[in-house]
């Protein structure tokens, strides 16, 4: 047992020497201003250390020694290396291997990407500090619940890999941080997102940029398909505002098809706008923007909710993207629930241990760094296997790079996950949790309330 674990090990450092090389690593601490003395845990090894022990479950800082084979060094002394490194390092390599910039060894060629965007939430240690900086969600009582802090990732549709991720506290909207991962896309990328992400603002600066959107219709956007409908107005008074009820704010252009049409959003009023832009940029914004609107019918499915979805999409030709295609682009979109998942459930980025702001971070960084080193063993799978990389195991990935044959083996063949359409499986568990009392509030406080403290 003891040799093939070694084995796993030396190849998952060849691994790493292949995905994040030593001069790559070096570079961007320098790109950082990060400077480092020679030492056991320099910036380097701290950095593999770091996917080991996220790479086996985010295993104990006393146990990863035991991992480390022919590497002896404390618990203190990983720590305080963890410290040393910047989270600017961490974040610039996960740019290098997601190939955000069109400049790493990623999959990317430089051309036009689709690209996904999503948020999700993760729970850390329950801290006074972590508290104040992420929040805890509400309705769960005084300190019933953990600080959560909310994830911003954008991920690349053909690869899987992560292009760059952003945490932040778990009350502010994905809506007002979208915009720091816009000098990340490169002109004709599509970005595909659900309806957190659909305004005016959001798709203005994009088409600003040249990056093509297609988001799902905001709840409250009013969409008639009827041609030559009247519009709101809002030069008129407030009473006839009033009788403008229930009109949509955009006006109609031309009829592409049914339930497909070219609209002029117009740009909404000042007190209207988001306010996460500046009074400057808001004035930047055209006084109105060419969209699509797109409607289509979804196949009856057991346990599916949605049965017809309004897509807003500035891909305007309907030749080059007919409605097929346009329903296509957005049903990529749930791809990326797969990603948090094996990422959350598969990888346990559910639960994080540092007791830091800046330890989450650099944490949260980590695991995005693996779970590309994963992703890049299911792209060259599905190179192998004549497959797409969305349809390689992600947990046999996971598996092979871990236990599988030693140090310049090569690939053997992942399974690969069958298309199942139409499968439903009810959202509910059938193992009970433990008959325990929901402990709320601190293990010290509840000892000292209930006259259990220790003798």
């Amino acid at each position: 047992m003891a040799t093939s674990v070694a084995a796993a090990l030396a190849r998952i450092k060849q691994d790493l020497d292949e995905h994040l090389p030593p001069d790559a690593i070096e570079s961007a601490c320098r790109a950082a201003g990060h400077r480092w003395r020679e030492r056991k845990l320099g910036p380097v090894r701290t950095v593999h250390l770091f996917l080991l022990q996220v790479l086996h479950a985010n295993v104990a800082v006393t146990a990863l020694r035991h991992l480390a084979a022919g590497l002896s060094f404390s618990a203190s002394a990983y720590c305080q290396a963890r410290a040393r490194l910047p989270l600017a390092v961490l974040q610039q390599l996960l740019l290098l291997t997601g190939d955000g910039d069109g400049d790493g060894d990623g999959d990317g060629d430089g051309g036009p990407r689709t690209l996904l965007l999503d948020g999700t939430g993760t729970m850390t240690p329950d801290t006074p500090a972590l508290a104040r900086a992420f929040g805890r969600p509400r309705g769960h009582g005084r300190d019933g619940s953990f600080p959560v802090p909310k994830v911003l990732g954008l991920f690349d549709a053909a690869t899987g890999m992560v292009v760059q991720a952003m945490a932040f506290a778990l009350f502010v909207h994905e809506q007002s941080k979208v915009w720091m991962l816009h000098p990340l896309l490169r002109a004709g990328d599509v970005l595909v997102g659900d309806r957190a992400f659909c305004s005016y603002a959001q798709l203005a600066l994009l088409s600003a940029r040249g990056v093509a959107a297609v988001f799902r219709c905001h709840q409250s956007t009013i969409v008639s398909f009827r041609p030559g409908r009247p519009c709101y107005d809002r030069t008129r008074g407030p009473r006839s505002r009033s009788a403008q009820k229930g009109r949509p704010r955009s006006r109609f252009v031309r009829r592409l098809g049914r339930h497909d049409q070219l609209v002029a959003w117009i740009k909404p009023r000042r007190r209207d706008g988001a306010a996460w832009l500046s009074p400057a940029q808001r004035d930047a914004l055209p006084a109105e923007l060419l969209v699509r609107e797109v409607r289509y019918a979804t196949p009856a499915v057991r346990g599916r909710r949605t049965r017809t979805v309004t897509v807003v999409t500035t891909l305007l030709d309907p030749l080059a993207y007919p409605t097929a295609a346009v329903a296509d682009l957005y049903g990529l979109r749930w791809r990326v629930e797969n990603h948090w998942r094996e990422l959350k459930v598969t990888m346990g980025m559910r639960q994080l241990k540092c007791k830091s702001e800046a330890g989450v971070l650099k944490e949260l960084a980590a695991y995005l760094l693996a779970y590309n080193l994963v992703c890049a063993v299911t792209v060259r799978a599905a190179a192998r296997q004549g497959t797409t990389a969305d349809r390689v195991s992600f947990a046999d990935a996971l598996r092979w790079l871990l236990w599988a044959a030693p140090a310049g083996a090569a690939l053997c063949d992942l399974v690969i996950n069958p298309r199942r359409p139409g499968r439903h499986e009810p959202r509910a568990i059938k193992r009970p949790w433990d008959a325990y009392p929901r402990l709320r509030g601190d293990r010290q406080h509840y000892r000292h309330s209930t006259g259990r403290s220790a003798a």
